[in-house]
C-alpha cells in the first residue's frame, strides 16, 4: 500500500533528489530544485511530500504558495504504475483545502499524450496559458534538443467535475456535436487543417519522447505546430475543457470558469 507525507529531514529530500534524477537524468545545471531549497520551502510552509511503498520512495512532489489562494505544484515525480501519481495528487489537494487554498496550478508538456491525459482526463484540470519556451534551454534525457513549451493548468479544487474525478468517476468522454480536427496526425507529423466551429479538436504526437530520439525534425515540427495552432486558441480566449481518445485536446469557445 503506497503512504503520503509530507518530507521535513535532510535526508528525506536526498532521497526526493535522487529519486528525480533516476526520472529526468538532469545535466549539471538542470535540476529543478535541490536538497537546499526543499529544505526552505518545508520550513517556510511549503508542500514538500514524498509517497512510499514501505520504506522506499517512490514519488515525491515540491510545491509553494502563490497569490491568489493557490498553491504551485513545481516538480512532481513518480515511478510508473499503482496509481502512485493520482495518490500524490489528492493528498496535495486535501493539503491544500485544509490550508484554505482554492487551486493548484502546475505547468506541463503539452506534446506529452499521458501527461494530457493524467492531467485534463483523471484530475479535471484546465489549461489556461501557453507559455513558449517557459524554462528556456533543458538539457535534462527527456527533454533535451526541445524547445521548453508548457500549458500553464489549473486544478479548482472544488469545481463539481474536479469532485467527481476525487470519486474516481470518469469523464463524459463526449465531444460536442460538429467539433471539427485542426490539427492531426498524419504519417507521423502534425498536419494543421484550417478550421474553425464552436468546438475544435488539436492532436498531438504518439511518443514525442520517442520522436525527439529518432526523429527530431518530426518533433520540432510538432511543436511548433501545436504552439501555433493550441496556442494561438488559447490566446484567442478560447478554453481547453477535454482530452479525447488519448490524443486530441478538445476546444471551445467558452470560458474557463465554465468549463
Amino acid at each position: 500500500m503506497i503512504a503520503i507525507r509530507e518530507l521535513r529531514e535532510i535526508a528525506e529530500f536526498e532521497h526526493v533528489l535522487a529519486l528525480f534524477e533516476d526520472i529526468w537524468h538532469f545535466g549539471p545545471d538542470g535540476r529543478p530544485v535541490t536538497v537546499e531549497l526543499m529544505r526552505a520551502l518545508s520550513h517556510a510552509g511549503n508542500y514538500v511530500a514524498g509517497a512510499f511503498d514501505g520504506g522506499r520512495l517512490v514519488g515525491g512532489s515540491v510545491a509553494f504558495l502563490a497569490a491568489d489562494a493557490t498553491l504551485h505544484s513545481h516538480v512532481t515525480g513518480v515511478a510508473t504504475g499503482r496509481g502512485i501519481g493520482f495518490a500524490l495528487k489528492l493528498h496535495q489537494r486535501e493539503w491544500a483545502l485544509k490550508r484554505g487554498l482554492k487551486r493548484v496550478t502546475w505547468t506541463y508538456d503539452p506534446l506529452v499524450r499521458r501527461n494530457a491525459h493524467f492531467n485534463l482526463a483523471k484530475l479535471g484540470a484546465r489549461p489556461r496559458d501557453y507559455l513558449p519556451a517557459f524554462y528556456g534551454v533543458m538539457d535534462d534525457a527527456i527533454n533535451q534538443g526541445d524547445e521548453s513549451d508548457r500549458l500553464l493548468t489549473v486544478w479548482t479544487l472544488s469545481a463539481p467535475h474536479v469532485k467527481a474525478r476525487v470519486r474516481r468517476e470518469p469523464p463524459a468522454g463526449r465531444v460536442p456535436a460538429g467539433a471539427v480536427v485542426m490539427l492531426e496526425d498524419e504519417g507521423g507529423r502534425p498536419s494543421v487543417r484550417p478550421a474553425d466551429g464552436e468546438t475544435v479538436l488539436v492532436a498531438v504526437p504518439e511518443d514525442i519522447e520517442a520522436s525527439r530520439r529518432s526523429d527530431p525534425g518530426a518533433a520540432k515540427a510538432w511543436r511548433h505546430a501545436v504552439r501555433e495552432v493550441l496556442g494561438g486558441l488559447l490566446d484567442e480566449g478560447r478554453t481547453v475543457t477535454g482530452f479525447h481518445q488519448k490524443r486530441y485536446y478538445i476546444v471551445e469557445k467558452r470560458t474557463l470558469e465554465a468549463a
